[in-house]
């Protein structure tokens, strides 16, 4: 099909989810448990690194859910949905983002699509992790485009906090014999928090207010030169292996081992930053990101020092957009995974920043098996 043939698309609508009370760095811990009913060894290191100051989780203290990833993506669609002049009944396509749906099967976006509760329609499951957002947002993207439908929309979602819970780790390999959790394991109950956003999308910019016109989506995953390196599924001696994975050993065996838990490898990680920026690089030796064309960025990150080695990396080349261009919402909502990037938006543009004419740059890296997105906007 011939670009002349293929439809503008535009982003008319945004919405979020924040589940609870916000909560402070000084509750966190007591919130999603103490493993061994002792204070975590890496806690404060991780939360100052992270850079958080409060996020949202959907489990009260007592570990009783307060909501499903589903019913927190519905939220937020609903939401974005309002905020476009829309309701659930006008959409033709739905993908959803998300780390790990409610169930392992069937996917999220059927979930979602039973709590809103409305008529027939298409839907598509994105599963990775941070990045799901974009490849979800570029399917709904080329639904539009492609005249295959009138309104879509992509929401994510995230329920990480049911995963810190104590009895994800004790018991297992992950604690040591004086009750300590592998850090590769506790760091990240420090670094996630949940909720969900959403994006609605149509082939014409919405009568009032500001529209974001996405120009275009790239996607790039680096696995096949990588390892995992946030994963949950396997040991850290065998995540290479499919036929090691959790469900070949039964999820007795591999709770034991400590296989379902959520885990980071750090020094890879290291090398996986490098990778993305190395790609990030590329876009702009081709003319496909121009610096100083770019209004506003928007990047996720998981923390905070992160931020600071990305930037580290960016200055001394010539793809550095400088730092006062940058919008994020990390220190009040934390990294909510997919999710983060809706969230992030859905701020932006309701905090008055944005204005007609401007391009707005969206980047979501995944250190799940190296992968980063990027997105491009115009405000119209």
């Amino acid at each position: 099909m011939s670009d002349a043939c293929l439809k503008d698309v535009f982003i008319t609508g945004t919405g979020a989810f924040l589940p609870g009370d916000p909560v402070g760095v000084e509750a966190m811990e007591d919130h999603i448990g103490r493993i061994g009913r002792r204070s975590s060894a890496v806690g404060r290191r991780a939360l100052r690194w992270n850079g958080v100051e409060t996020r949202h989780y959907a489990l009260d203290r007592d570990g009783r859910p307060l909501h499903s990833n589903a019913s927190m993506t519905a939220d937020a669609l609903r939401a974005a949905l309002d905020d476009a002049g829309l309701a659930a009944a006008d959409l033709d396509f739905l993908a959803t983002a998300t780390t790990q749906g409610d169930y392992l099967v069937p996917g999220h976006a059927a979930a979602v699509h039973g709590e809103l509760a409305c008529g027939p329609m298409e839907i598509a499951s994105h599963q990775s992790v941070c990045a799901s957002a974009l490849t979800a947002l570029k399917h709904a993207w080329l639904s539009v485009r492609a005249g295959e439908a009138e309104v879509a929309a992509t929401a994510a979602g995230e329920f990480s906090s049911r995963w810190f819970r104590p009895q994800f780790y004790e018991g297992t390999t992950l604690v040591d014999a004086r009750g300590r959790a592998r850090v590769e394991a506790d760091f990240l109950r420090f670094t996630l928090s949940d909720g969900a956003g959403a994006v609605v999308l149509e082939p014409k910019p919405r009568p009032e207010g500001l529209s974001l016109k996405i120009e275009w989506i790239d996607l790039t995953s680096l696995a096949g030169r990588f390892d995992p390196c946030m994963w949950a599924g396997s040991t850290f001696a065998d995540r290479s292996d499919m036929r090691s994975a959790w469900s070949h050993a039964g999820p007795v065996a591999a709770h034991a081992a400590g296989a379902v838990a959520l885990v980071q490898d750090f020094e890879l990680l290291k090398i996986v930053i490098r990778a993305w920026i190395g790609v990030w690089l590329e876009k702009v030796d081709t003319g496909r990101i121009v610096p100083d064309q770019i209004d506003h960025l928007l990047c996720h990150y998981s923390a905070r020092s992160l931020r600071e080695e990305i930037v580290g990396l960016l200055e001394s080349t010539a793809a550095m957009i400088p730092e006062e261009k940058w919008f994020s919402n990390l220190s009040s909502v934390g990294n909510i995974g997919a999710a983060s990037i809706w969230v992030m938006l859905d701020a932006f543009l309701k905090s008055g920043r944005a204005k007609r004419g401007e391009r707005v740059l969206l980047i979501v890296p995944e250190s799940g098996r190296a992968m980063v997105g990027f997105a491009m906007g115009e405000v119209v």
